[in-house]
């Protein structure tokens, strides 16, 4: 599949980014993997600059945290993140940093809005960030961050798994009002198409199902098999709850340690999808509420190498 990029709103051109994961030439890195335990994010963190001022890229852990509308509790991301961070995090707010202009929940934002809300954390284009999820949740929402950063081309992102075992083995943590960090100049970036699914596409999919000739597709929904049986309600009020034609329901939490909500073992998240009777070699869409867990399923996707990353996409706004 050819790679194509295009600024929403502006032109669709050949692709001039590098890979997300692919090393810039000046320096080396101090994380390898996409998903890094806390015991290598410590030790990254170490390797910093050791001055705030210093210009030279470093390692910045990114605060994803979100909670859903019906959160029994009232919990806020904004809120725990005071509570309770990785010293010198920064907070990405997805109910924020998304398409203002869209009458549904933290669609993807423009380019500008996405590059502005990098300055603003104090993120240069060189640094290597680190998501993570609050300590309550353990990877909810961080997942979402992360993939959003590669859509808009960010050289190394990489995600904690994650913040509960982070504060259970010892490693340091602030509380109180954040620092206010130095505001950067990021570049507008581009955004990769061939990371996304939109509403169009994926309703054609859906009036496709069955039909003779008909590209076969797994979509694979996150959200609970209550919900995408139709059984239980949605949490947004006056959305009816069901599923879209031929998806497979994998909740994201039967990809997480029950107990740490750390993301499962790859072979056994390979288990899971052999399975759920899914083929390797079909194209993946994954969907949820909104577009946020089903980066779960992306995720585990990606880490037990099961289908080509050519052929995964995620559903932006999903069911809602």
């Amino acid at each position: 599949m050819a790679l194509r990029v295009l600024c929403r709103g502006g032109s669709i051109r050949p692709a001039t980014i590098k890979s997300w994961h692919r090393p810039l030439q000046h320096r080396g890195y101090a994380l390898s993997s996409y998903v890094v335990t806390p015991k290598e994010l410590n030790e990254a963190l170490q390797k910093n600059p050791p001055t705030k001022i210093s210009t030279d890229p470093k390692v910045i852990p990114i605060c994803a945290s979100w909670f859903m509308p019906n959160d029994p509790h009232g919990r806020t991301g904004i809120e725990v993140f005071k509570k309770k961070r990785i010293p010198s995090a920064r907070f990405f707010d997805i109910d924020e940093v998304k398409d203002h202009d869209s009458p549904y929940p933290h669609m993807l934002p423009t380019c500008e809005i996405f590059a502005e809300a990098m300055a603003k954390m104090g993120v240069r284009k060189d640094d290597e960030l680190v998501i993570y999820d609050s300590e309550e949740l353990g990877l909810f929402s961080a997942p979402r961050v992360a993939w959003t950063m590669r859509v808009y081309g960010h050289p190394r992102v990489h995600l904690l798994n994650n913040f509960k075992i982070w504060v259970q083995e010892g490693y340091p943590i602030e509380e109180g009002p954040p620092m206010v960090p130095n505001i950067t100049k990021y570049p507008i970036p581009t955004y990769n198409t061939d990371m996304v699914v939109k509403f169009a596409e994926m309703k054609t999919i859906g009036y496709d199902h069955g039909k003779e000739g008909a590209e076969e597709i797994h979509i694979l929904d996150a959200r609970s098999k209550g919900r995408w049986e139709g059984s239980d309600p949605e949490p947004r009020p006056g959305l009816r709850s069901g599923h879209m034609p031929g998806s497979t329901s994998i909740p994201f939490q039967e990809l997480l340690d029950p107990e740490t909500k750390t993301l499962l073992p790859a072979d056994k998240l390979k288990e899971i999808f052999e399975a759920k009777q899914l083929d390797p070699k079909k194209p993946m869409i994954t969907s949820c509420g909104t577009g946020v867990t089903a980066a779960i399923i992306e995720l585990a996707l990606k880490e037990s190498k099961f289908g080509s990353d050519d052929d995964r996409r995620l559903y932006d706004g999903s069911w809602t």
